[in-house]
């Protein structure tokens, strides 16, 4: 399979694949959006769920309850119950982070305000758990309840770390994996537990969620510093602008001599940037190797999916979730 060719894109071939379900989903968000009384929560909502997301973490709940042999329709409501909890930390992190653009379009803070983006979020949270208790699983219940506590954790932890230069790298594991990672674990192992799958394959996707999630974030990450902006949705040294520590910047930091340590503390800790100090740190970035460095670790961390992923059946969706091990560190190409 060729991951360049457009056609052949894992997330589109598991998009086509569980086209009737992911029609199913999108319906029940979108019923579920609407709000008799306040209509600013469909508006906002509509804002970010129709801008033209890949609905990965939805599809991965239809995929590994399909590939673990489940045929009730419950798989559909937590499908649902994912995007939402996504979408509600998307409008929360937009505010925190003060960001004006999300996959390419002005975000709802922007649009709206602070306000609406975070009792919205609020709503979706709270429509999220009225999905997750029709389902009558209360391991259910506790998989994607501890994932939005884990979530939340992960982003205050960014919150307190994100600019302090005595953040290393098993704190930036700790971040993502909160952040990113959890959502992308709940995501497969509720679909394994409502199909009733063995313990050995439920622990195996949730696995193959928890490394898929660090790989595509350390990859997000990375991208920040080289990606295409019209790709990414986001501008090249966003994160940078924003004071953020991740991957490439912690090792640099580690490997740096006292002169260029005092840099990163006063574009990092002290927010005192200048022209050229993006330039300056792509060039300290290159001089230490840390792109490539952590685009090994990314690669690695997508190894771990796939290897996760032996414990299931082999069949078509399997070698689906393979390749998209695979297409999450090909965006580093």
């Amino acid at each position: 399979m060729s991951l360049d060719d457009p056609s052949q894109k894992p997330h589109d071939r598991l998009a086509a694949a569980l086209s009737d379900e992911m029609a199913q989903v999108n319906a029940l968000i979108r019923t579920r959006m609407a709000s008799e009384h306040a209509p600013r929560i469909p508006e906002v909502t509509a804002h970010l769920v129709e801008a033209g997301g890949k609905r990965l973490r939805p599809m991965l709940t239809l995929a590994t309850a399909r590939m673990c042999g489940y045929t009730g329709d419950s798989h559909v409501k937590l499908a649902a119950t994912v995007e939402f909890i996504h979408t509600a930390t998307l409008l929360h992190d937009d505010v925190v982070d003060e960001s004006a653009q999300r996959r390419g379009r002005p975000t709802a803070n922007l649009l709206w305000d602070n306000k609406s983006s975070v009792l919205v979020g609020d709503y979706l949270f709270a429509r999220s758990f009225q999905l997750m208790v029709e389902t009558g699983s209360l391991r259910v219940m506790d998989i994607l309840a501890n994932a939005s506590a884990v979530i939340a954790e992960g982003e205050v932890l960014q919150m307190t770390a994100a600019q302090d230069l005595g953040t290393d790298e098993s704190i930036y594991l700790q971040v993502i994996r909160g952040k990113t990672a959890a959502l992308f674990a709940a995501a497969c192992e509720v679909g394994g537990v409502v199909a009733g799958a063995p313990e050995e394959q439920v622990l195996a996707l949730r696995d193959y969620g928890d490394a898929l999630g660090i790989s595509f974030q350390i990859v997000d990450d990375l991208l920040d510093y080289g990606g295409d902006a019209a790709a990414t949705g986001k501008n090249v040294g966003d994160d940078f602008r924003e004071r953020k520590l991740t991957l490439p910047v912690i090792k640099a930091v580690a490997l740096a001599d006292d002169e260029e340590r005092a840099f990163w503390r006063r574009v990092i800790e002290k927010g005192d940037q200048r022209p050229g100090d993006l330039e300056t740190a792509l060039a300290l970035l290159a001089t230490h190797g840390t792109l490539e460095a952590t685009r090994r670790e990314a690669l690695g961390w997508a190894e771990r999916a796939k290897t996760a992923l032996s414990a299931l059946p082999a069949d078509e969706i399997r070698e689906m979730l393979t390749d998209l091990a695979d297409y999450v560190v090909a965006r580093l190409r």
